[in-house]
């Protein structure tokens, strides 16, 4: 088998498929309860949540453990736009958001709040002058993400905050971060929110985190009985929370190491794929290596990505949410329907050899060839 959709999910790490296991075993008091079980497993989790913060160099108090990016996004634009209503109903997204922003921004329109959508480069980054035009009084949110998921492209989040906080100091700023941790740095002291996911840094599926900045609130969109966690209350997932400290951190470790090879592979495969007529890159100067766009102008991405599974080759196409879909980011730079329409995603991993991407692109070859005379005749 050769796995090339990591940026849908990864395969779990061993490590931390381990500490899961033990955890489990071993902490099976309710973190809530006032016994000596419970106080031991919430030991446990302050410990690892200390692990998290310290590795980002915020407060423990400024993590918060959601089931993935999905809800971390939600309680990040609704749980603000509910708490800061009074001030401003205006928020503005960029163009080559996750589907799940989108989706919430329909939801919040129907609650009587104005998206305005920010443009962005021939290059895939925001653009700075219309973000700064855009940014009203009553602005009380912008979500830019890290990195796209489709094509790779990297904000400048430091930047995007600068020209936000210049424009309207009480806005508020969030970056879904889901693409960007584990294969770049990342600094949450960029953004005033930021939202993870572990099932895509070799973590379990099932648990992702908010950093929310302290001087930050929001409304909780669940209530329950938990008086130590009032905006996400509920019984804590000890031994998820726990191996999510080690996912994080050994997903942090030799990022540069890593990038150098990940990019070796892009290389490659960009090489090669160069000589075929029908194919294009969506990809820029500032597409990450570990995600390569392309767009198979003649074929149907599922019918190649099907074909490409008889050699058990598993590929991608736009993001795993909005699969079968126009892929919105391609169409965001390239203005260009039957590119957006025809894409495949090649996402890749430390984890990837060389002589899988050998045989990949041996594959590769001699489904393309086929399908492509097929739909020649």
């Amino acid at each position: 088998m050769i796995y090339l959709d990591y940026s849908a999910t990864t395969p779990v790490s061993y490590d931390v498929l381990e500490t899961f296991n033990k955890v489990n075993k071993e902490f099976i008091g309710n973190p809530n309860s006032l016994h000596s079980l419970g106080v031991k497993s919430k030991s446990l989790i302050n410990s690892a949540t200390k692990q998290i913060s310290d590795l980002f160099n915020v407060l423990d108090s400024e993590i918060i453990y959601t089931s993935g990016a999905t809800e971390s996004n939600n309680l990040a634009l609704i749980g603000v736009a509910l708490a800061h209503m009074k001030k401003g109903r205006h928020i503005i997204v960029s163009k080559l958001e996750h589907p799940s922003i989108y989706k919430i921004c329909e939801y919040l329109e129907s609650l009587g709040f104005s998206i305005s959508y920010v443009n962005n480069d021939q290059e895939g980054l925001i653009d700075f002058e219309d973000l700064k035009h855009l940014v009203k009084e009553d602005t009380i949110l912008v979500s830019i993400c890290a990195v796209n998921s489709e094509t790779g492209v990297r904000q400048p989040l430091k930047m995007i905050r600068q020209i936000i906080k210049k424009e309207n100091t009480n806005c508020i700023f969030h970056s879904d971060m889901t693409q960007a941790l584990g294969k770049i740095p990342v600094n949450f002291h960029d953004v005033d929110l930021a939202s993870c996911s572990m099932h895509k840094i070799y973590g379990l599926k099932g648990i992702g985190l908010l950093y929310k900045n302290s001087r930050v609130s929001i409304m909780p969109l669940f209530h329950g009985s938990s008086a130590s966690a009032t905006i996400r209350p509920g019984t804590p997932p000890v031994a998820l929370i726990a191996s999510s400290a080690k996912a994080i951190r050994l997903a942090t470790q030799d990022l540069d190491r890593r990038e150098t090879f990940i990019k070796r592979l892009n290389e490659k495969i960009v090489k090669e794929l160069s000589n075929y007529e029908g194919i294009v890159f969506n990809q820029t100067k500032y597409s990450i290596p570990h995600i390569l766009n392309i767009s198979l102008l003649n074929i149907r991405p599922e019918t190649f990505i099907h074909a490409m599974e008889e050699y058990e080759i598993y590929l991608g196409t736009n993001t795993a949410c909005a699969s079968k879909e126009l892929s919105s980011s391609v169409l965001a730079i390239y203005k260009d329907k039957k590119r957006a329409s025809t894409t495949i995603r090649i996402s890749l991993s430390h984890l990837t050899t060389t002589d899988e991407i050998n045989r990949f692109l041996s594959s590769f070859k001699i489904v393309y060839n086929k399908l492509n005379d097929l739909v020649s005749k």
